[in-house]
């Protein structure tokens, strides 16, 4: 799963942390006790609302004594429990915020200078941070699946996300076959869920407001045995515990929309990586493709 360094620090007035808690714990899993992994996991199983009681609450539901809590709080570099549970009020309030929020939360704090600097300066580093969380195992076994032909691929998007679910499957239709798309219209996915098989691969794209028809259509899928790679943001949508692998990219910029340039740029290397895993067909149904533009004179050409 996408791993990141733990930052020790944390600033409650930032919507765009170098860490959220989930990924404080991924990057300490290693290192935690029996007692502390069952924290860890009470914790992730209904992020972040599951550790939001009193810290003795918290204690009993996972099984462990309020000391294991308070040493895991501070192992991830929080000063108590109630900094803790301050960072994730804060991480609940940015996954639910609108469009309205977003904007009046970049008005206020809101750096000198023009918007093209701060939007790039933005998109940069939620570009490094993103990338910087993936470990080249799972980018590599996702391009894997994704080029294996024996298994269909389907791609999904919602409501903003269509529109990268529409990108991804342009292209992987060109490179490969078998590869479908399923509209945002939900009375229709059971007509694609009907051919789905064991191993075929989901690929949904699911960021903050999620959405429950796609979580609806995850767990339809995941029940007739398929695969999902979930893209995601920083907060994770709940269907990354249906998924096989999942992506999260920092979406944060100032705007009353969330960024896409991170995953977009995740997408376009993880379909560089499979059409070259594929290229001697991918070449082939290129060139084919390319004599139908020709024979239907699709495209001006200029010789």
């Amino acid at each position: 799963m996408p791993k990141t360094p733990m930052i020790a620090t944390t600033d409650s007035d930032n919507e765009n942390p170098l860490d959220t808690v989930a990924e404080r714990l991924q990057a300490q899993a290693n290192t935690l006790t029996r007692a502390e992994r069952q924290l860890s996991d009470l914790i992730l199983d209904n992020y972040p609302v599951s550790a939001l009681g009193s810290i003795t609450t918290v204690a009993q539901a996972a099984g462990i004594s309020t000391p294991t809590v308070a040493r895991l709080v501070q192992k991830l570099g929080f000063k108590g429990f109630p900094e803790f549970q301050a960072e994730l009020r804060r991480e609940l309030e940015a996954r639910i915020s609108g469009p309205i929020a977003k904007h009046d939360t970049w008005i206020r704090k809101a750096p000198e200078g023009h918007i093209l600097n701060r939007f790039a300066e933005a998109g940069i580093i939620n570009i490094r941070q993103s990338f910087g969380q993936i470990e080249a195992e799972t980018f590599d076994a996702s391009c894997e699946m994704l080029a294996d032909k024996k298994r269909a691929v389907y791609v999904v998007g919602g409501r903003i996300t269509r529109t990268m679910a529409d990108y991804f499957y342009l292209h992987m239709q060109v490179i490969r076959p078998r590869v479908t798309h399923i509209p945002t219209i939900s009375n229709a996915w059971p007509h694609y869920l009907l051919d789905v098989e064991p191993g075929d691969v989901f690929v949904i794209f699911d960021v903050r407001r999620y959405e429950a028809s796609t979580l609806k259509l995850a767990e339809m899928a995941h029940e007739r045995g398929a695969t999902i790679v979930l893209f995601t943001d920083q907060w994770r949508s709940p269907i990354y515990k249906l998924a096989t692998r999942y992506f999260c990219s920092r979406i944060v910029v100032p705007s009353a929309w969330d960024s896409s340039v991170a995953t977009m740029l995740l997408l376009e290397t993880m379909i560089a990586d499979v059409q070259e895993r594929l290229w001697s067909d991918t070449r082939a149904r290129m060139e084919s493709l390319e004599e139908m533009f020709d024979r239907t004179r699709f495209f001006r050409k200029f010789t």
